[in-house]
């Protein structure tokens, strides 16, 4: 019996998507849309699509294609395309969330080299958890910080308790109807971290969270992870968070 606090990893599915980006004539398999198997549903070049290496057991993994462009990101989509993608994301998740199917539905994006993701081309994953509800291992405290804005309700903060360290940034969305300016948060927050945040930093994590009867999206800046929350689960909150707070309000809402 699997335990609800962790998911089993099937080693012969991932040895089989290993190989399968080793090959010497590889292809992105998400701008070879023709070849693209298990189509769910499609908004102009948004898809969702069953994930054709599924290597989590008791599970139901879908990936979320975000545009037909290859090199395009969140921090830099027109708002036309960032709103679309949201809303088209977010339904597909609150669909997945109420069939009753499953315990919980995990919804994030990797990106860059230390996000954990295996493929270039901007994607999401939507993962139907039949026997774990992610919301065990949450505290309201992971969403707490210090505003830098709010828009119609919805609040863009600096996490004042972050789950794995340094920094973290929230937008907290108490009623499904302002998705647009959850969407414009996050990207803000992207923008800021891949261009202004750290020379170094090239990644990030997007996750959502249905919690307390709130949609939440943490935007956590990736780097090699700190041995301390590896070994400890001890998280490190950075002194520079006032600075990196006021820096963000000057550069994305011209606050003086």
């Amino acid at each position: 019996m699997l335990s609800h606090l962790q998911l089993y990893f099937n080693s012969n599915v991932g040895k089989e998507k290993i190989a399968s980006y080793s090959k010497h004539n590889y292809q992105c398999p998400f701008c070879d849309r023709a070849s693209l198997a298990n189509v769910i549903d499609e908004d102009g070049t948004i898809l969702l699509v069953e994930n054709k290496y599924p290597v989590l057991h008791d599970t139901y993994q879908t990936v979320l294609v975000e545009t037909n462009d290859c090199c395009a990101d969140i921090s830099t989509y027109p708002k036309e395309h960032l709103y679309r993608l949201f809303h088209f994301a977010v339904e597909k998740w609150l669909a997945m969330e109420n069939s009753g199917e499953y315990a919980s539905v995990l919804f994030f994006k990797n990106h860059g080299p230390y996000s954990g993701g295996t493929i270039h081309h901007p994607h999401m994953q939507l993962i139907g958890l039949k026997n774990l509800d992610y919301q065990t291992n949450l505290k309201p405290e992971h969403f707490e910080g210090i505003t830098i804005h709010e828009k119609h309700g919805v609040v863009f903060n600096i996490s004042t308790q972050p789950r794995i360290g340094f920094f973290e940034f929230n937008v907290i969305l108490p009623e499904i109807t302002q998705l647009n300016p959850l969407a414009d948060y996050i990207q803000i927050a992207a923008h800021y971290v891949l261009r202004h945040f750290n020379k170094s930093c090239n990644s990030y994590n997007l996750f959502f969270y249905l919690h307390n009867e709130k949609i939440i999206a943490k935007i956590v800046p990736r780097f090699i992870t700190s041995p301390l929350f590896i070994g400890y689960s001890i998280p490190q909150v950075s002194d520079r968070a006032e600075q990196v707070l006021a820096e963000i309000q000057r550069k994305y809402f011209t606050i003086r």
